[in-house]
């Protein structure tokens, strides 16, 4: 049920995107103790972006779960910056994140809902 979604202006190759969703996989897996089977992950690389007026790397991410403690969005947001420029080399002062947890019956898996 969680979702991590990451949007970047960086270049990315396929290769580098599917190593990136899977790194993020594992770490959205971790941050949130949920299994990593119930984790989807995306990431767009190349996209017209701009933060600060300014086209320099920069990124957005989405972290998406039912529950997500948000008392921890602070230690969320260190480990997903962090993360970001060790793996992409984006400064974090140049990354937003947006946090959401979504009723159990807005999200949907397999036909049904989790309401």
């Amino acid at each position: 049920m969680p979702l991590l979604h990451l949007t970047t202006n960086l270049e990315l190759h396929r290769e580098s995107e599917q190593a990136a969703a899977a790194s993020l996989s594992g770490l959205a897996a971790r941050l949130l103790g949920k299994p990593e089977s119930y984790v989807m992950t995306v990431v767009q690389g190349g996209q017209a972006m701009t933060f600060g007026g300014s086209d320099e790397p920069c990124a957005y991410l989405q972290l998406k779960s039912l529950g997500l403690p948000e008392d921890r969005t602070g230690d969320f947001s260190a480990a997903l910056c962090d993360h970001v420029k060790e793996t992409l080399g984006i400064e974090t002062a140049r990354i937003y994140i947006e946090f959401s947890s979504p009723a159990r019956h807005m999200w949907g898996w397999d036909r049904t809902t989790f309401g």
